[in-house]
Parts: C-alpha cells; sequence; structure tokens
C-alpha cells in the first residue's frame, strides 16, 4: 500500500507539472532539449537509452507491478537519417502513408551485405525501419469501443459457433477480474521492455540467416497510456528511435523518423499490444462476434479457437492508394483450464498495384503468445510474451518471393489503473494532422 501511495504520488507531481504524452510530442520533433517552461513527459524519460556503464544516483522509486529506477539518460535522435535518405530517396513526412511506405520500403527484395561498415550499418538501419515499422504500433483489425457492453448468452435462434463464442468470454471476463472491477477503470498506464529481431530471410533461391543474434537483437522500452473512451497513446524507443502513436477517440495517427506524423485510414482502431493481456475489456470486445471454430493445444495446454474477420466496408475504407487491404484475420486461443487468452494470431492480405506493373502480394502474420498471468488490483495481466512475425512477398514472377521472419520479446514492468491527473490533453493528435 506504502508503494502504491508513493507511486501515485510522484505521478501526480509529475502530472501537475505537466509531464504529460501529449506535451512531450509538442516538442519531440523541433528540437531534442524543450524550452523553459515545457516539460518532457514521464514516458519520454523512461524511454531513454541507458549510457553504458554508468548509472546516475538513484532517485525515488516509483513502482507498480515491477520495479524500474529512472535514471539520468541521453535523448533519442529524433527525425531521419541523412544517409538514409540519399539511400532510399526522400520522402515526404506528411503525404506518405503506411500504404505507400509499403510499396517504397518493402517491395524490393533486402539487400545483407557485409562487405564494409558502411554496407552493415545501412542494413541495420533497414531492419530497424522493418521492426518498428511492422511491431511498432500495428492495430487490432476492426473498431470496437470499451463503452459497449458484451452481449447477453443466446441460445435460441443463435448458431452454435457463436453462442460458443459468448460464452467462452464470458468465462475470459470472469477469469480475468470480472465485468464489475474492469469497468471501474477509467484510465491505465503499462511500461515495459522489448527486445526485437529480424533473424532470417528467405529469397527464391537462398535464406540469409541473421548475424549473431544476441549481437544484431535491438532492445528498447515501450510505454502505454489508455483512456475512456477509446483513447491510447504508445511510445516505443528501439535502437535509438522512437515510433510514437496514439488515438483521441476520433483519429488513429502515428509518427516514425522516417514518415513523420500521419493519420490512419478507416474506422477508430485500438491498439494490438492492449490485446495481448493488457487490456481484457478491449480483448472481450474485440471478439464479440467472433465464431468459436475449434479446439488446439497450445504448449501443451487445450485451447478453444475464436475467429474474427474484417468486415469488407472496413477493409474497403483502410485501403489507401496503391495499397489494397484483401484481408484480415484474428484467431484469439483461450486456455479451458484458467479462461484466459494465451496465445492471439494476426493476419492480413494487403495487394500493391504499381502503375504498368504486376501485383505485388504482402502477407503479415503475427503470432503472440502471452505468459505470466498475474493479478493486478484484482485485473489479471499478462506480465510477458513473444510474438513472432513473417512477412511473405509473392506475386510478380514464380521466383520473385521473399519472407522475413522477425521476433519480439516483452516484459511488464509496471501497470497502473486510474492514474490521477492523467486528462483528455494527453492524447491530441500531433498540430500537422
Amino acid at each position: 500500500m506504502e508503494r502504491k501511495q508513493g507511486f501515485f504520488s510522484a505521478l501526480k507531481e509529475e502530472v501537475v507539472r505537466g509531464l504529460s504524452p501529449g506535451r512531450s510530442r509538442s516538442r519531440s520533433r523541433s528540437r531534442s532539449t524543450p524550452k523553459p517552461g515545457r516539460s518532457a513527459s514521464p514516458n519520454s524519460g523512461l524511454l531513454r537509452q541507458r549510457k553504458s556503464h554508468h548509472v546516475s544516483q538513484p532517485e525515488p522509486v516509483i513502482s507498480r507491478s515491477g520495479s524500474l529506477r529512472p535514471v539520468e539518460l541521453s535523448p533519442l535522435r529524433e527525425g531521419p537519417d541523412p544517409n538514409e535518405s540519399s539511400r532510399e530517396g526522400v520522402i515526404d513526412s506528411k503525404v506518405e502513408r503506411w500504404g505507400h511506405w509499403m510499396k517504397g520500403q518493402l517491395c524490393r527484395a533486402p539487400s545483407v551485405s557485409t562487405s564494409s561498415s558502411s554496407s552493415a550499418s545501412a542494413c541495420q538501419r533497414s531492419d530497424l525501419r522493418l521492426l518498428l515499422g511492422v511491431l511498432g504500433a500495428p492495430l487490432s483489425p476492426v473498431h470496437v469501443s470499451t463503452t459497449d457492453p458484451l452481449p447477453h448468452l443466446s441460445i435460441k435462434n443463435t448458431p452454435i459457433e457463436t453462442s460458443s463464442a459468448q460464452y467462452i468470454l464470458q468465462q475470459y471476463t470472469a477469469a480475468s477480474g470480472g465485468q464489475k472491477l474492469q469497468n471501474s477503470v477509467h484510465n491505465a498506464y503499462t511500461m515495459g521492455k522489448v527486445r526485437m529481431l529480424a533473424f532470417d530471410i528467405e529469397t527464391a533461391t537462398k535464406v540469409i540467416k541473421s548475424r549473431n543474434s544476441s549481437k544484431a537483437a535491438e532492445t528498447g522500452g515501450f510505454v502505454l497510456w489508455q483512456m475512456n473512451p477509446d483513447m491510447w497513446y504508445v511510445e516505443l524507443a528501439l535502437g535509438g528511435s522512437k515510433v510514437h502513436a496514439g488515438c483521441n477517440g476520433k483519429l488513429v495517427w502515428r509518427h516514425t523518423p522516417w514518415l513523420g506524423a500521419h493519420a490512419a485510414k478507416g474506422p477508430v482502431r485500438p491498439l494490438r499490444r492492449a490485446l495481448q493481456g493488457l487490456d481484457p475489456r478491449t480483448t472481450a470486445n474485440m471478439f464479440t462476434n467472433a465464431r468459436c471454430i475449434g479446439e488446439k493445444k497450445i504448449n501443451g495446454e487445450d485451447c478453444f479457437i475464436l475467429k474474427l474477420c474484417a468486415d469488407p466496408h472496413t477493409l474497403k475504407a483502410r485501403s489507401e492508394g496503391p495499397a489494397e487491404i484483401i484481408r484480415h484475420v484474428l484467431f484469439g486461443y483461450f486456455s479451458q483450464k484458467t479462461g484466459l487468452l494465451v496465445h492471439l494470431e494476426d493476419s492480413h492480405l494487403t495487394r500493391i498495384q504499381s502503375n504498368g506493373g504486376d501485383a505485388v502480394y504482402w502477407e503479415t502474420t503475427i503470432n503472440s503468445f502471452l505468459d505470466d498471468h498475474r493479478s493486478v488490483e484484482g485485473i489479471m495481466i499478462a506480465h510477458s510474451g513473444r510474438s513472432v512475425v513473417t512477412l511473405f512477398r509473392f506475386g510478380e514472377t514464380a521466383m520473385s518471393h521473399t519472407k522475413t521472419r522477425m521476433e519480439e520479446e516483452w516484459t511488464i514492468e509496471e501497470v497502473a489503473f486510474n492514474v490521477p491527473g492523467l486528462s483528455v490533453d494527453c492524447f491530441i493528435p500531433p498540430g500537422e494532422l
């Protein structure tokens, strides 16, 4: 209880001083040093990289479900790498969006060269872009709202697949802490560490394995703020670069060093990372219209499988320019023993049609395994997990396909609910949008 009070007291002091996620975004792209009267956000400080072999004097510990000791850190570099711009071409940060980025960055055979230190550095930057672009802030397939109630279990005139899914979701809600307790949460804060790696690339003629995995892996951290209704903000720092994204309930946006700020097409959708054991209420609402399609063992544990497909209207709204979203399917695996979500499979197919050329298809599959479920104020939160991503490119010719595999591991260090002082001002989109 004393640690809990200490956490909220320290956090409230920071919020009163103006250290909010919204304030940090306003200056992060212009200068690394804020002007007087404009402070950096608490999550910006938490996401800066640690200097090697240097630890500052300990400050008062802010802890919740873990223990992280803040230290004095150097600021992250914002903006595109000038060397990268000369190699890839200058990209208009305000115009180009996800579809154009996929066309420009991914619709080319990956080049891996170790002939010189400069080419190795360029390859590493390319891998970092790929990791952050795919795993930085992916969204869920469809729009859901935390204010929508779960449907009542109905058997009459209801297909068995639908009624079974409703029953499984009721068991999941009860196992996660109960609907009454979850409805009492108005906002939430989560902080964790991540480790990402692009470990092999397969082409039609060869397979290029990653370098030594312990050296090639990028480590970093993230913070996630959520607030009802349907507002969220995430910052993820990795390898000296940072991706941040957010939603004010009406607009979803993302900022990357190579594209700048851009709005997401289609309806407002939750962050996929929140579905990875961090937000049981949103997860249950996400699978409201799902169907139970069978059972499967996951890591030796019997699970029910719920399947959710994005509707054609949503897919059309999300398509943009040369990029057309053909399908987006989400599978949830719920343990028959505990009732909790233990595995999440996300797959979507994108068709990119270039002018006068053949269509290229990109299939992205993310498999996430959720572990270490622990109670935080009565709500079950997955405190660790692992995601394996496969990017499969095909369609031009029979011998031009490529397959890239990536992996992410994460651990959750702090979780807090109903944080005092958090307001809608923390979720304001960037001014250029």
